[in-house]
């Protein structure tokens, strides 16, 4: 245990100083095998080379070009006009906007980040100019771009897919439940919020204009099909879904929009293999880290310490749940999968919890991590595009994050919200 113990204790100290995860994660792991002698260096190494030589894993560079490609593509403009036609007349609908164009950007990017970057960068400035206080503009924004991470295709769905050996295209569509009542919560918050003060629409609905901006926006919105479809469908793997979804962001984006151009293509490739590197070397650390921690019977240890305390699967998901939140608010979500997915597993099936369940669980759950600090990553995008203080966002984000506590809360306890899609499609 003591290998163990030097691990963590290292882990979260160079994690409290800030040092980025992927070379937290290193250090924690070389320098405890250095010290104890305990397993052969080599063995990091092979960790990590045996996690990015996956074939499933090249879906996430992929996956993440498509979603560059069609940001660049114009495509954001797009979806932010047809929800505007949608919703754009109600209190607060500028607000709702924002959570409908993330839950479709999220549709085709796959990342949070990229969602709030994308929609925020539009939104955020429209909400602000249109008299909505900026903090709630971009905690909305903030919120509504965690959609883009457990939304289908989702690179942390794929990161627990391959960890586990889990389905993939049934990860994806267990995420759908979780994502429309994500998004119907937050508009709900929105309007609430709005009405009270006085953020009217700033538009009347016209049912032509929904449908030339629905016309606009409906090769964008298409491509969600075209990857499920094609997953469900036996028509392709998972990777090759993505791969398909490249080739199809690039003729909506020169042939269909036209606004996507040549010259914009090798900044497009730039920006997608700087954000592949830096997920691949999380991937490998990360990988190489639960390696350890599984050749030190650290997962037998709790399967024992679990099954000697009658734990039930009613306590488990709950001591879970607790757990994710906690870490959420300091780790990455793909490096925490990866490390704590291993553990879990085993004590998952020795309880009878469904994989696919725990899986959707721990990435629906990781993903509000990103609006709570000190990780806090999309409350710092939000403050950066409203130019605001941090404070500002601070105090408007917690009706979001409880929208987040009770669809956590439903996804445990009432697994048809997540599972239902799966066994109707399955049928």
């Amino acid at each position: 245990m003591l290998l163990v113990s030097l691990m963590f204790i290292l882990f979260f100290l160079l994690a409290f100083i800030n040092v980025p995860i992927a070379f937290t994660l290193g250090f924690a792991v070389i320098v405890p095998l250095m010290i104890t002698k305990t397993f052969p260096l080599v063995t990091v190494s092979m960790a990590m080379t045996q996690a990015i030589d996956s074939f499933p894993f090249m879906a996430i560079p992929f996956f993440i070009l498509a979603g560059n490609l069609m940001d660049r593509g114009g495509i954001s403009e797009r979806l932010v006009k047809f929800a505007d036609s949608l919703v754009g007349s109600v209190y607060g609908g500028l607000a709702i906007v924002t959570i409908i164009a993330c839950t479709f950007f999220g549709a085709i990017s796959g990342s949070g980040p990229a969602t709030v970057a994308s929609i925020g960068g539009i939104m955020i400035p429209f909400m602000v100019k249109e008299g909505y206080d900026a903090g709630f503009a971009a905690a909305i924004a903030a919120a509504a771009g965690c959609l883009g991470l457990f939304i289908p295709p989702s690179i942390a769905m794929i990161t627990y897919g391959v960890t586990t050996g889990q389905s993939i295209g049934d990860l994806f569509i267990g995420g759908v439940g979780p994502g429309i009542m994500t998004a119907i919560g937050l508009s709900i918050v929105a309007y609430l919020i709005s009405k009270k003060r006085g953020y009217k629409g700033h538009a009347e609905f016209s049912m032509k204009r929904v449908m030339t901006t629905l016309k606009n926006a409906f090769y964008p919105l298409f491509m969600p099909v075209i990857i499920l479809g094609g997953i469900y469908g036996g028509i392709f793997t998972p990777t090759e879904a993505a791969a398909v979804a490249v080739f199809y962001a690039l003729l909506v984006g020169f042939f269909l929009t036209r606004e996507l151009k040549l010259k914009d293509i090798p900044v497009i490739l730039k920006n997608t293999a700087v954000t592949t590197a830096m997920v691949m070397m999380i991937i490998a650390t990360a990988t190489a880290f639960g390696r350890i921690l599984t050749l030190a019977q650290l997962p037998a240890m709790l399967v024992r310490i679990v099954t000697e305390n009658n734990v039930g699967p009613i306590m488990f998901l709950l001591i879970i749940n607790i757990a994710m939140l906690i870490i959420g608010t300091f780790m990455e979500l793909n490096a925490t999968i990866l490390i704590l997915a291993p553990i879990l597993v085993p004590i998952a099936q020795k309880l009878g919890v469904d994989l696919v369940h725990l899986g959707i669980i721990m990435v629906v759950n990781m993903t509000f991590g990103l609006l709570t600090p000190p990780l806090g990553t999309h409350l710092f995008m939000g403050c950066g595009i409203a130019k605001i203080k941090f404070d500002s966002i601070l105090r408007e984000i917690w009706p979001m994050i409880l929208v987040a506590v009770v669809v956590i809360l439903l996804v445990t306890y009432i697994p048809e919200t997540s599972m239902v899609l799966i066994k109707l499609i399955s049928k």
